[in-house]
């Protein structure tokens, strides 16, 4: 696939998390994947060199938000897209960024990214308090990372980023892009996933901040049983009371499992 050489003298930083996508195909294949309009909130986290920028501008009649960290990128942004008048560069941390400001009534918003790898966890975690006004999310992540979001009860990824992601939103892995797509090139493989929020959440919890706690509880102690992990909160006798086995394991219940034992939680503290 052909590849663009240029990174414009800009040396990527380690403690950014800094890896440049170059390889056209792969670009070219993200967006057709978004599909994106130009009557629609586009946001871009971590354009970086612009690589995907340059086609989300061409694709929206250069409407375009995008959020950046590292100040030394901003100018050569700027000077790169000088020529459209409604690319924003908001110069913040997405990990801290209002992300709520950016959508209006009737358009919620899009995000695309090629997330850090050091902080694509807490930013998830971070982003998912915005669903009510996104429409979808494009995200490339290390492999690893989509794996959790898309796992289900059992299986070896699954866990608290998996069950918190598919509460709110419908995980839909993409497609693989290797190391080489990038520069520099990471040790590990990256993915592309589609985070589609839910117009109704199909088990809609009590308490959300119970369940968060129910989750992160039980999935510190992930090699003991729920009946052990769970002590402080809940019963054996309560789980078994909701037909849930307290001598499972936090991976082996789904989604509805924990709802359910986090609404009886809420309940009992009424």
């Amino acid at each position: 696939m052909a590849k663009q050489s240029s990174n414009l003298g800009h040396q990527a930083r380690k403690r950014f998390g800094q890896n440049f996508l170059q390889d056209h195909g792969v670009i070219d294949r993200i967006i057709r994947s978004i599909h994106p309009k130009p009557d629609e909130c586009m946001v871009e986290i971590g354009p970086g060199l612009g690589a995907i920028t340059e086609e989300l501008l061409a694709a929206t009649d250069g409407k375009l938000n995008v959020v950046e960290l590292d100040r030394d990128l901003i100018p050569i942004l700027r000077t790169k897209f000088f020529n459209y008048p409604d690319f924003v560069i908001h110069e913040a941390d997405a990990l801290k960024f209002d992300f709520n400001q950016l959508a209006s009534p009737g358009q919620p918003l899009r995000l695309v990214g090629n997330l850090p790898y050091n902080i694509s966890t807490p930013l998830i975690f971070h982003l998912l308090k915005h669903v009510d006004n996104m429409r979808d999310m494009h995200f490339m992540l290390q492999k690893e990372v989509v794996d959790r979001l898309a796992a289900g009860p059992g299986e070896n990824n699954y866990g608290r980023l998996g069950i918190m992601a598919q509460y709110y939103c419908q995980i839909q892995p993409l497609f693989i892009v290797p190391p080489e797509s990038f520069d520099p090139r990471p040790k590990v493989d990256s993915a592309i996933v589609r985070l589609t929020p839910y117009k109704e959440l199909p088990h809609p919890v009590k308490e959300v901040k119970t369940l968060e706690k129910v989750v992160r509880t039980a999935f510190t102690m992930r090699r003991k049983t729920l009946r052990n992990a769970l002590s402080a909160m809940i019963s054996a006798e309560e789980l078994d009371a909701l037909g849930i086995n307290s001598a499972l394991r936090p991976e082996n219940l789904s989604l509805a499992d924990y709802v359910k034992i986090s609404d009886s939680i809420t309940d009992r503290a009424k």
